[in-house]
């Protein structure tokens, strides 16, 4: 692979590290199936997308951005927990009303930011190529938001909120209003796609109302890869996993479909994603049967 190619999927690999953190926080710290993921990343973008094509402040826009991500995840934290329905169906409800709500948004199925002012142009030098500058800004985005999770769940109520998941009756007894908690972690982790959203459509030239399709299964894949490569228990080290699987799910992917070898090409991209995750979820018991094996040669 070319430079330009290996730039290109570690930028990607950087967005999608932000979705992979919000998965983390639904999926394995609040123990919540949260498929709204599919609906705000592309929220994300067709907020950021409708204000910067309005002449809007694209650093404002991006905020404004994060925020409708949030309230998605909230609206569903809301109906799970105030109206009882069922995490994976109250998700599902919202994922198929974000739907109509970014068409609503954007006005049109897609909104082009080619010749727009975006978070990246306005921070680019002169001298500094902009595949060079993404990906370097990006980083700085991932940095800020996987320490500060790390800060975040270190705090009195970050504890409350992985108690929560963790064993919601022990956390009640203990005094902790679970369903606040559930509803603030919802708003993290869909604020972090809505926030990816808005990159990618500033990376990717405008939004388009299928860009969130599959955004799902490519979180969980990052998240699975990375507690493969990197498994562990302390939080701190689960963020840097997801953020490490996600840009080496991306790795291998352009590797894959760049291999001339392999005769692969853009239509199978979602069988690699299959395969990617399958290996991911065979590997750590494979691993164990092969070192306990070991272990009982030893003895």
């Amino acid at each position: 692979m070319s430079l330009y190619s290996l730039l290109g999927a570690l930028e990607i690999g950087l967005i999608f590290s932000l979705v992979a953190l919000g998965v983390l926080i639904s999926f394995r710290i609040l123990n919540f199936p949260d498929l709204t993921v599919d609906g705000s990343f592309p929220l994300g973008g067709a907020v950021a997308a409708t204000l910067i094509a309005g002449g809007h402040d694209p650093f404002l826009a991006t905020v404004c951005a994060m925020l409708a991500g949030g309230a998605a995840g909230f609206i569903t934290g809301w109906l799970n927990v105030r109206l009882k329905i069922m995490d994976l169906l109250a998700s599902i409800l919202m994922m198929i009303a974000l739907y109509s709500v970014n068409l609503r948004v954007m006005g049109a199925p897609n909104i082009p930011l080619i010749s727009e002012a975006t978070v990246f142009t306005m921070l680019q030098p002169a001298w500094l190529p902009d595949y060079v500058l993404r990906p370097l800004v990006l980083l700085v985005i991932v940095i800020i938001a996987k320490f500060g999770l790390d800060w975040f769940f270190a705090s009195q109520y970050g504890l409350a909120l992985r108690a929560t998941g963790a064993n919601p009756r022990m956390a009640r007894a203990q005094g902790i209003h679970t369903g606040r908690a559930t509803l603030t972690g919802m708003f993290i982790s869909n604020a972090l796609v809505g926030l990816a959203g808005a990159l990618f459509a500033q990376t990717q030239g405008g939004s388009d109302i299928s860009m969130g399709i599959g955004t799902i299964v490519i979180g969980l894949a990052a998240v699975i890869i990375g507690d493969s490569i990197l498994p562990a228990r302390r939080l701190t080290l689960m963020t840097l996993a997801a953020v490490l699987g996600a840009i080496l799910y991306r790795f291998v992917i352009a590797l894959a479909l760049n291999s001339d070898m392999i005769g692969l090409k853009a239509q199978d991209l979602n069988l690699v994603t299959a395969v990617l995750v399958t290996i991911a979820l065979v590997l750590p018991a494979t691993r164990k049967k092969l070192f306990g094996r070991k272990g009982g040669k030893k003895i």
